[in-house]
């Protein structure tokens, strides 16, 4: 995770989104806690994340104020039984007003899902062989936040294992 987080920005597809630290970093620079990305969303605008989580196996973005979501969103690696890496992304969010609302409903979630893919496949093949079986999406409307977790700090899940 600490070589994701050192390419964080690269990994994004520019035709759907481009992420840039808002601090000058060096080429090896991983991110850091507290560090603030902007992200210009093509056709929806430039908006703010913070690192708001972040240890050996994972790190989690915040929104921040004005972005069209309201959530955090982490992505963390594990080795499952076989030895196989697993790489993981699970946001939390909410529209952060009904007009961002009408935009995911619309385009927002099908642009999501395919970023966020296109993220790992390139990830992955930037290490090495790329994916290995497929890649799984779904999307579940949560009623509430599940609890025993930092809703506002804490990561979306927790990466455990090697």
């Amino acid at each position: 995770m600490h070589w994701v987080a050192q390419r964080f920005p690269e990994f994004a597809p520019s035709d759907i989104c481009v992420f840039e630290h808002r601090r000058p970093v060096s080429a090896n620079a991983p991110l850091r806690m507290d560090d603030e990305l902007t992200v210009k969303i093509h056709g929806a605008g430039t908006f703010g994340v913070r690192v708001i989580h972040l240890d050996d196996q994972s790190f989690t973005l915040g929104t921040l104020h004005g972005h069209p979501e309201a959530g955090r969103i982490t992505f963390g690696a594990y080795r499952n039984l076989r030895g196989d890496v697993i790489f993981h992304i699970r946001s939390r969010a909410r529209s952060g007003s009904t007009f961002h609302y009408l935009g995911f409903v619309t385009a927002g979630d099908a642009m999501q899902t395919n970023t966020w893919t296109e993220f790992v496949l390139r990830a992955a093949l930037t290490a090495g062989d790329g994916v290995v079986g497929a890649i799984h999406a779904q999307t579940t409307e949560l009623k509430d936040e599940p609890s025993g977790g930092d809703t506002a700090h804490g990561p979306t899940f927790l990466a455990q294992g090697d």
